[in-house]
């Protein structure tokens, strides 16, 4: 039986559980459903208007409303009652877990990232990046026209400690496609969720995202290599650009809370690894460029290449590898070694430069002078969609 995941609540379930929900116009004979509150919504904290949820057979694309006699097309989950994109169940659907310390950059780099999904990734693979639902489209356009017009940097995500839940950005990724001389359109969901860094500093923060993170197709940690204990005397830089935070900000400590629960999810046991394959990001490699040598992995452009570029990758993987070693970070490739099937790393910066210091009186801090430059922000979720078979795999 065709079991579909909700790409807003993470709940699973068979396609047949999939309802409905009227359209709210009006019928032939003028009977039409008024808009009322959901109160599946209204737990989850949207108080809108919406018209009544109606029963139906998730398989089918349409379902009538027994107040109206209209037929809708409108599918929505039947644990949240969240629209659901169109087509979802019978097209492909992939999870992206986006999780990492406070103040690694994840909201700017999730911001980075789709922004350049939508337009330079979007041109090298030929694809067609669009938000999924109008939440989507209104809130993620909101973000971007603040960083990238305004130069301002979004605000810390809010935990989810505070009950206020935020629902992730949901995209479509659209590729196209020859078959038997007709071109066709192969179409992924993409699902991004952003953690707040204070639900992975305890185990009950964690626990709130079991579904989350449980439900991925494809993780991906953001790390600050500032926050290795070696990486600061190793490559002598100055001492006060360590972040401030406490130990349980390290990275081998979130490492070792995201595996405890993976290690939960169904199938896994105690004897065996963990198939969800982790990308290890490490963020702001902006901040080490001036000491690692110019030939440098970290300092390469992306390939441009219409495909995953397999070689490249694996050398910035067994780039940082070693340097992991060289800082006193062996624990985190052990954890991943002795724990993950399918692991890598790399190295980006969603900004291109570190930003100034906040002026006084400035309610956010601004972007460098320079701009947005991003560098290597696709790689991770590239790595992670040719994984999944979504892109194609290649050796130059």
């Amino acid at each position: 039986m065709a079991k579909v995941t909700c790409p807003y609540c993470y709940a699973t379930y068979p396609e047949k559980e999939i309802t409905f929900r009227c359209g709210g116009l009006a019928a032939p004979d003028g009977r039409q459903c008024q808009p009322r509150r959901d109160p599946v919504r209204e737990r989850l904290g949207d108080g809108a208007s919406l018209p009544p949820a109606v029963g139906g057979n998730g398989r089918k694309l349409t379902a009538t409303c027994q107040e109206c006699r209209n037929v809708t097309t409108i599918q929505i989950c039947p644990r949240c009652h969240a629209q659901l994109p169109v087509h979802y169940s019978k097209i492909n659907n992939r999870m992206v877990a986006m999780i990492g310390a406070k103040f690694s950059g994840k909201s700017v780099y999730t911001t980075v990232l789709l922004h350049e999904l939508r337009h330079r990734v979007g041109r090298r693979f030929n694809a067609a990046v669009i938000g999924a639902d109008e939440r989507t489209r209104r809130d993620f356009g909101a973000e971007e026209r603040t960083l990238y017009a305004e130069g301002v940097l979004p605000a810390t995500t809010v935990t989810g400690a505070t009950g206020v839940g935020r629902e992730p950005f949901v995209f479509k990724f659209s590729l196209g496609e020859r078959r038997r001389f007709r071109n066709t359109l192969r179409h992924t969901v993409l699902s991004f969720f952003d953690t707040a860094g204070e639900d992975l500093e305890s185990e009950q923060g964690i626990a709130q995202n079991v579904r989350y993170l449980s439900s991925a197709d494809g993780i991906i940690v953001l790390l600050d290599p500032l926050t290795i204990p070696g990486v600061v005397d190793s490559l002598g830089l100055h001492p006060s650009v360590r972040p401030q935070g406490t130990q349980a900000d390290s990275p081998i400590n979130i490492l070792s809370r995201v595996t405890e629960v993976l290690q939960k999810v169904p199938g896994v046991g105690p004897h065996r690894m963990i198939s969800i394959p982790v990308a290890i990001a490490f963020s702001k490699v902006d901040a080490l460029w001036d000491a690692l040598p110019a030939d440098s992995p970290l300092r390469q452009p992306s390939p441009d290449t219409p495909y995953f570029d397999e070689r490249d990758s694996a050398a910035t993987h067994a780039y940082v590898q070693a340097l992991l070693h060289e800082w006193e970070g062996g624990q985190i490739d052990q954890l991943l070694a002795k724990h993950y099937r399918r692991y890598r790393y790399f190295g980006l910066s969603a900004l291109g430069a570190v930003p100034p210091a906040r002026a006084p009186g400035e309610a956010r801090q601004k972007v460098a002078t320079s701009g947005i430059q991003p560098h290597r922000v696709e790689d991770p979720f590239l790595w992670l969609l040719s994984r999944l078979n979504v892109i194609e795999t290649g050796k130059d």
